[in-house]
């Protein structure tokens, strides 16, 4: 997958449906052991509730894992239909789960489907979205005069500066896409941005903007 979508931070949302509570928990997760723990805390978090519902999509060693448990709901009518909304929107590093108080009246299959479907969307569109993309990370050497020039040529390219260390001189860890990488490389050759030294580091997913 070259890019996908995830959030800045994770999101906690309720609604009630006839009665009954669905708690939507939306979380960053980088490994599906991460996942498969967080399960296990909102599980003991909500242990007086009647279901924890989940779905989660997690990119491991390059490859798309997927999880979707319905938790003693009928089958089909809460987990899939989550999982189906993140593969919608492109969500991958995303646990989803939703714990519903049972509020003592039956909502019926197609009732299951679009609260559980509900819960999930809310979450979703009011949280802070970022698109990942694959990328680069590298690193910069730069002499004090020339930094704020430098930020200037980052803010105009999409140049993500993700840090700075100081010392006598500045070093600049940078991400930046591929396309952006070679205009970069030729600059930096061409001494259209006045560097002491570019090292290109890593191939990585990096941040490649934010979705309101």
């Amino acid at each position: 997958m070259d890019k996908f979508i995830t959030i800045k931070e994770n999101v906690q949302t309720e609604i009630i449906v006839k009665k009954s509570r669905f708690i939507c928990n939306l979380i960053k997760v980088e490994t599906q052991k991460e996942a498969e723990d967080i399960i296990k805390q909102i599980k003991k978090k909500y242990y007086d509730a009647r279901h924890n519902c989940v779905a989660y999509r997690i990119i491991e060693d390059e490859k798309i894992v997927e999880k979707a448990s319905d938790d003693g709901e009928p089958s089909g009518t809460a987990g899939g239909p989550m999982l189906n909304i993140l593969k919608k929107n492109d969500i991958c590093n995303i646990i989803v789960i939703v714990t519903r108080y049972f509020g003592g009246i039956l909502l019926g299959t197609g009732g299951l489907v679009r609260a559980y479907s509900e819960a999930i969307m809310e979450a979703i569109n009011i949280s802070e979205k970022i698109e990942k993309c694959i990328g680069y990370e590298a690193e910069v050497e730069i002499d004090y005069n020339n930094l704020e020039i430098f930020k200037y040529y980052c803010k105009i390219n999409n140049i993500f500066i993700k840090n700075l260390e100081y010392s006598n001189i500045i070093i600049c860890k940078i991400q930046l896409e591929e396309g952006i990488k070679k205009r970069l490389l030729e600059d930096y050759t061409t001494k259209k941005v006045n560097l002491i030294n570019l090292k290109i580091l890593s191939k990585k997913l990096i941040n490649k903007s934010i979705i309101k």
